[in-house]
């Protein structure tokens, strides 16, 4: 029987590497600007077409490569950053694996233009698909370029669950916005289909924050710094007031490389707790500086999940810095101590003796008694109760009184024709504790979930105004600014024309900055900058591609945030329209999410609650 087992081909192994490291361009992104920042480049240029599937380029002026570095760098394995086992644990660059670029030229077509700085001449190579077909001297500038073009072009099957370019060029911003706010002191350019999109010079970590989040995050970011023979921890954190319901923005750092890390997230939750309310997340940027030595960050192909030996400790540290923070900066409800209504406390002097406290008690003193009740000055004073309900009690009617044909049918809002003309009349429907509708039906007692309902009849209306384009909208008197980051500007694009098609109006003034001009008619007492964060941050979280779960996903959010709260007195003519609209709906009893909006109580269940216990 001859043997089964034998050695995959380089080119087979690559791509299995490939399906590990190289996920979506975002990756390959990634990949090549991490080898950037590790060859000392101060500039890096990264063009893109066709959301990465055409195009990848990224350009830098760093130390560059020979010919024979060149060539090597392409073999599985092959690294510049790891000479012996024990490097393993002192790494301080992003890659070193030798995974990266054998992993992108097995799936694609690579071309590579590198010169060293005391070099004359550079070097051009040419690989498609793992095979190297051509390498020759050229001219060319001091640093690397290196062209990814086409990926998966010979793995279709990979190729065909690539997203939609909206949703890969978003994947791709968020990538770009890692690596430049762990590199602050790079200067980073984006240019997608031969458009520059951003230009990013070098800064400290605050102005490079406020470059790509928007320079309204400025006066909300609260320092944070320690240092201690563990490492070092600092960063800024957000004021408790400006938190929101996204993630979006909350980066932890170590050693210059992002990572994610529920555990530390969890701490600086711990620190916000007694702040927020309840779903509201504040935006963090938090960098450790550990020794190489007490991380592992081998651990995940991708090296965003990373293992510290001091995990505990660090915890402890980061949430006291991070409270600390935030009662420096007064963000911490402060203790008044000059409150009038204050407990006045003595000062104590060592000549007086204390006084004992005096008790003033009755010896005699009966509760039981009754004439000591009513007499004692202690005793409680009597009241005669009834006196309460004078008045209220209306005689019973006599049998000739009563019409034994009248109406008893008449509903539970509905008065009887025989009571007084001054007795109160109910409406139709009634409020329920501002939260619930009750109204009666044929059959018996219906409740309605006010803001389920609501939600129902605006994502109805949503849902048709967005597919056939028909919402109106309502121009606002003075245009407000939306500032956005890169990867929100690139999801706001993926959804304008629908948020065009409910009634909003969005200008674009350059550099990822939106005026809004008109609002739909429904959200008119909304605030429109909260609810298009609120839709960005949705999309984002959902990541959908397919057309209409993207439509249906604006209309829940939009019905959402603009229907009625709980909490909120209806008049009889709002909830009678609210019915209404409702029951005009196609699905009425539930909301678009799932949620019981109808209940109803049955006649045969009211009367057997009210049926004697005898």
């Amino acid at each position: 029987m001859p043997d089964i087992i034998h050695l995959l081909p380089d080119s087979i192994a690559n791509q299995i590497a490939a399906g590990e490291v190289i996920q979506r361009p975002a990756s390959v992104v990634k990949e090549l600007v991490e080898n950037s920042i590790d060859a000392g480049a101060t500039q890096i240029q990264i063009v893109i077409k066709n959301a990465g599937k055409t195009l990848i380029q990224v350009i830098d002026n760093g130390k560059g490569m020979s010919a024979t570095d060149a060539r090597m760098a392409f073999e599985r394995h092959a690294t510049s950053k790891i000479q012996k086992v024990d490097d393993l644990f002192s790494l301080t660059t992003m890659g070193f694996r030798g995974e990266a670029l054998p992993s992108i030229a097995a799936i694609s077509q690579v071309e590579v233009k590198t010169r060293k700085e005391e070099d004359e001449i550079g070097t051009r190579l040419s690989i498609s698909g793992s095979k190297v077909e051509e390498q020759e001297a050229i001219s060319c500038a001091k640093g690397t370029i290196i062209s990814v073009k086409n990926i998966f072009f010979n793995v279709p099957a990979r190729r065909k669950f690539l997203k939609s370019n909206e949703s890969e060029r978003r994947n791709i911003l968020m990538e770009i916005e890692r690596l430049v706010l762990a590199n602050p002191d790079i200067e980073f350019s984006l240019i997608e289909n031969d458009i520059q999109t951003l230009q990013l010079p070098p800064e400290v970590l605050r102005k490079r924050i406020v470059q790509l989040v928007g320079k309204n995050i400025n006066q909300q970011l609260i320092e944070i710094n320690e240092e201690t023979t563990l490492g070092k921890i600092h960063g800024y954190v957000t004021k408790p007031e400006s938190a929101k319901k996204s993630r979006a923005n909350q980066f932890f750092f170590v050693n210059g490389r992002f990572i994610r890390h529920p555990y530390f997230h969890r701490a600086v939750m711990t620190a916000f707790e007694p702040l927020l309310p309840p779903n509201k997340n504040p935006d963090y940027f938090i960098y450790f500086e550990v020794d190489p030595s007490s991380l592992d960050v081998n651990i995940h192909p991708t090296k965003t999940e990373v293992k510290f030996e001091n995990e505990q400790a660090l915890w402890q540290i980061l949430m006291v810095t991070v409270k600390e923070a935030l009662g420096k900066f007064n963000a911490l409800p402060p203790l008044d101590f000059d409150r009038e209504d204050a407990i006045e406390i003595p000062i104590y002097d060592e000549s007086k003796p204390a006084p004992m406290p005096k008790v003033n008690i009755n010896p005699n003193y009966n509760p039981f008694h009754t004439i000591q009740r009513n007499t004692h000055p202690n005793s409680l004073p009597h009241f005669d109760w009834e006196t309460l309900y004078r008045g209220f009690k209306k005689e019973k009617p006599t049998e000739a009184q009563v019409d034994p044909l009248a109406n008893t049918n008449t509903g539970l809002f509905h008065s009887s024709e025989n009571e007084n003309a001054d007795t109160e009349i109910l409406p139709d429907h009634y409020q329920y504790k501002q939260k619930y509708i009750l109204t009666s039906v044929k059959s018996g007692l219906m409740i309605i979930d006010q803001h389920r309902a609501h939600i129902r009849i605006l994502f109805d209306t949503f849902l048709e105004q967005i597919k056939n384009k028909k919402g109106v909208s309502q121009r606002v008197l003075f245009p407000e600014i939306i500032e956005l980051s890169p990867s929100e500007a690139a999801t706001l694009s993926s959804i304008a024309e629908d948020l065009q098609a409910v009634g909003f109006e969005l200008n674009s003034l350059g550099n990822h900055s939106f005026a809004i001009q008109g609002i739909p008619s429904e959200i008119a007492s909304s605030d429109p900058i909260s609810l298009i964060r609120s839709i960005i941050e949705k999309s984002m979280e959902t990541a959908l591609d397919v057309k209409s779960e993207i439509q249906e996903s604006i209309a829940l959010s939009l019905a959402h945030l603009a229907a009625i709260p709980y909490g909120r007195t209806l008049t009889p003519e709002e909830m009678s329209h609210l019915i209404n609209r409702l029951f005009a709906c196609r699905i009425p009893n539930y909301s678009p999410d799932g949620h019981p909006i109808v209940s109803l109580i049955s006649d045969e269940e009211i009367a057997k609650k009210m049926k004697s216990s005898r």
